[in-house]
């Protein structure tokens, strides 16, 4: 359906209902969304999702999730093609973004979006490149979780306890998000596992269904053999699942995590760069492999 130019643009707060469109959305981009992503987004924010309507029509979409009182991310920027280039995008963006009040916000913006981003405040701090393909066996005996047995170590996330997974959590993410990661490791079809070393947890990670490939995220570890464990069991879970192909988005901040997907034959299929508005708490950057989701940061 083509809207009319001329139509009035309403912005108002979507539904979780309202989202299935949204999702058709980034279909369409080449995205590869979650089959199951929409409730665990909506868990952290319910109130962090707008849409853009013409004469009642959805041709906008954008969301900003409040973590704490000092951290925010961006994510879901789309106008849809047929309707690009008349000003729905930037209306949309101003009503969302005062969402955020006067927190820091982030975001994961393509390379074709960067400049616009950097007009509106944002800077940026470090590349993301995902990762995609069918990994394959360490290319040698020294390399990272080289082994043909299966690790002992790695248990089901859920079996570590919420506590010590929110701890985990918290020093690989800019705010506490307690309600997301309830709803991310407990979403049907999404396979949650950790490593337990001596008692100690020492990493987690998380492979769900998507549209094409699987999708791992996160995917956070004190080492780089702790995390070559963990991905390797996440691809076996997603195998179990019918997906012999994974995608995982890492940050170039760690060229750990970058050598392990070379490691594993994982080919970088685009980049983005993590930009953000103003400072955000620290994180332990060498744990983090890779990153939850584009969407939700």
């Amino acid at each position: 359906m083509t809207l009319p130019a001329t139509g009035s643009l309403q912005v108002s707060r979507a539904t979780l209902q309202d989202w299935a469109v949204v999702r058709r959305w980034c279909v369409d981009e080449g995205w590869n969304p979650g089959v199951a992503d929409a409730v665990p987004f909506f868990a952290q924010d319910p109130e962090g999702f707008f849409l853009g309507r013409v004469d009642g029509e959805p041709v906008s979409a954008i969301s900003v999730v409040n973590y704490s009182d000092r951290y925010a991310f961006l994510g879901f920027y789309l106008v849809r093609p047929d309707l690009r280039g008349l000003g729905h995008g930037l209306a949309t963006w101003r009503t969302a973004l005062a969402h955020a009040g006067d927190r820091s916000v982030g975001l994961d913006g393509v390379p074709d979006q960067q400049d616009n981003y950097r007009r509106s405040g944002f800077s940026s701090a470090h590349r993301t490149a995902r990762y995609v393909g069918e990994p394959s066996a360490p290319e040698s005996p020294g390399s990272p979780g080289a082994s043909d047995a299966p690790d002992a170590h790695i248990v089901p996330a859920l079996d570590v306890g919420p506590a010590a997974l929110a701890a985990y959590d918290s020093v690989c993410h800019h705010a506490e998000r307690p309600r997301f990661l309830a709803a991310w490791l407990a979403t049907p079809g999404h396979r949650a596992l950790a490593r337990v070393v001596d008692g100690r947890l020492t990493g987690y990670g998380v492979v769900r269904p998507a549209e094409d490939e699987a999708r791992v995220g996160p995917l956070f570890a004190d080492t780089p053999a702790d995390a070559a464990a963990l991905l390797d069991a996440l691809a076996a879970e997603a195998r179990a699942f019918g997906s012999a192909r994974i995608s995982i988005d890492m940050p170039e901040a760690n060229p750990e995590a970058v050598r392990l997907a070379l490691d594993r034959g994982l080919e970088s299929t685009f980049e983005t760069a993590r930009m953000y508005t103003g400072p955000v708490r620290p994180i332990a950057r060498e744990r983090v492999f890779g990153v939850t989701t584009l969407e939700l940061g």
